[in-house]
């Protein structure tokens, strides 16, 4: 479904990731582990339309998007959950919602409604709060629900656990586990490797902007000198 071809990205002089090449197949979930500053969040960026690449190519569904604005990613079929949640905090959790649901017809808008509020009990009894006044772990759920609501064919998430007490990571990855249930495609870009190992089907490693390893979860969860090398402090 998803296909980068020596993706290279550039913060003006800066070259943040090169020649970076990785797939996703359609109903996988493959995870982006590695060190803070490897390119992970700048691989995801570009990918969704937040960044322009200098090189390389992105296609998804075997057409080429490189360059494509993030909203007309999104009107595609990829939809991003971003670093830090990034919700409008000063709209309750169902106006999130609703404004997330701006791709799709108004009636398939009310019965995303509708699945959101069954899937996430805890939004629904937060319907009319403010979306500022919510705890991390609230906040990171209604980031999620805020992507399904657009019906993508893949979602990208970035650091889905970062910041969330232990039992919230928890919650994290068992909605991330019942989503790779479901068949829905992921892209996941995670500081917790080991979790994310747990969860994924493949991941790439990715290392000083380039990756580094790939292969499947489970092979990559039994190399210690992965860790050790390219992850650090085993976690």
């Amino acid at each position: 479904m998803l296909e980068l071809e020596g993706l290279t990205t550039r913060y003006g002089s800066i070259t943040a990731i090169r020649d970076v090449e990785l797939h996703v197949g359609a109903g996988e979930v493959v995870g982006l582990i590695g060190p803070n500053g490897a390119g992970k969040t700048t691989t995801l960026a570009t990918v969704a339309g937040l960044l322009q690449p200098a090189a390389g190519r992105v296609r998804f569904d075997g057409v080429d998007v490189t360059g494509w604005s993030p909203d007309r990613m999104l009107r595609a079929g990829l939809a991003l959950v971003p670093e830090h949640r990034r919700i409008f905090t000063d709209l309750t959790v169902a106006e999130n919602l609703q404004v997330a649901g701006v791709t799709v017809s108004a009636a398939d808008r009310r019965r995303l409604l509708e699945e959101v509020a069954e899937r996430f009990p805890v939004l629904k009894d937060k319907w009319t709060t403010r979306a500022g006044f919510l705890s991390g772990g609230e906040a990171q759920q209604l980031a999620i629900a805020r992507a399904l609501m657009s019906e993508p064919r893949m979602i990208c998430m970035d650091e889905p656990s970062l910041g969330l007490a232990p039992t919230l990571v928890d919650a994290v990855f068992e909605l991330i586990a019942e989503l790779r249930r479901q068949g829905r495609t992921l892209l996941v870009v995670e500081q917790n490797a080991r979790r994310m190992l747990e969860v994924a089907d493949r991941a790439y490693v990715m290392r000083t902007g380039e990756v580094a390893a790939s292969g499947p979860a489970a092979e990559l969860a039994r190399r210690e000198d992965l860790f050790e090398t390219f992850v650090g402090g085993g976690s």
